[in-house]
């Protein structure tokens, strides 16, 4: 995996089986720019490209995960233009994370605005500092959302909750969005990358291949009627049938299964 490149605006890191995926422009609150963007990209190629990563850790440097994407650059040049070489970038990316069997963990603190959170929305778990303070803010530029917001926000909150946030701009606070289910825990700001780097291990020692099958599977069901859907989860969990992980989980859930569940 890539060497740590301190001129990069991405890091990329490894964590044992936890790849450590960093915006790096904390001065500048990591606003996604163009070079930012096709680093991101980069990265999430690299991932899509290594088995041995089974957990991903999504975080940014400094006091915000991230405020959005360019506005300077769209403003100053051709805003179509760069907006539409952003969108490509982060959209594949999204679209990478998304296929990975790989979990993916957010870890949010400071403002989580437009595109960031947007970013934010394709982890499959999400812990948020107590500072957190999360804003779709689209609207107030006069644009719509990109980068998976409009597929991922109506799922966590409810159609009506998602076009609040979006039409009225309301922005919600660590607590709101744990309450509406958009993060999965909120913790003090001093332990949110220990915390969520704990959660990654954790998860990064699970069976993988199972977690890919359950991503897929869940993120799917919206899109199916409950037959196809029952198709879909009995092919995926006779594959899982076939796998290392599923005898392994099998013969040590027996031994340590309490004699009571088997009707002694």
């Amino acid at each position: 995996m890539s060497a740590d490149l301190s001129s990069s605006p991405v890091r990329l890191q490894r964590d044992g089986a936890v790849a450590v995926l960093e915006l790096q422009r904390p001065q500048a609150l990591n606003v996604v720019d163009l070079p930012t963007a096709r680093a991101f990209l980069a990265a999430c190629r690299e991932l899509s490209g290594d088995a041995s990563v089974r957990a991903v850790l999504l975080c940014g440097a400094g006091r915000s995960f991230g405020v959005g994407g360019d506005l300077r650059a769209m403003a100053e040049g051709d805003a179509c233009a760069v907006a539409g070489e952003l969108i490509d970038a982060l959209h594949e990316s999204v679209r990478r994370l998304a296929a990975l069997d790989a979990p993916v963990v957010a870890a949010l603190q400071g403002v989580v605005a437009g595109g960031s959170w947007s970013l934010a929305l394709a982890a499959d778990l999400a812990l948020a500092a107590d500072d957190a303070v999360f804003a779709l803010a689209y609207a107030q530029i006069g644009a719509s959302c990109d980068v998976n917001a409009s597929w991922a926000l109506p799922r966590m909150v409810g159609l009506r909750r998602a076009l609040q946030i979006a039409l009225l701009g309301d922005r919600l606070d660590a607590a709101r969005a744990l309450e509406w289910g958009v993060v999965n825990r909120v913790v003090p700001a001093a332990e949110l990358r220990e915390q969520a780097l704990a959660l990654a291990r954790q998860l990064a020692e699970g069976p993988t291949l199972a977690y890919g099958r359950l991503k897929r599977l869940m993120r799917q069901s919206f899109e199916h009627a409950l037959g196809g859907q029952l198709e879909r989860e009995r092919q995926a969990f006779l594959e899982g049938t076939r796998t290392q992980d599923f005898g392994q989980g099998v013969t040590a859930f027996l031994e340590k299964r309490p004699a009571r569940f088997e009707g002694r």
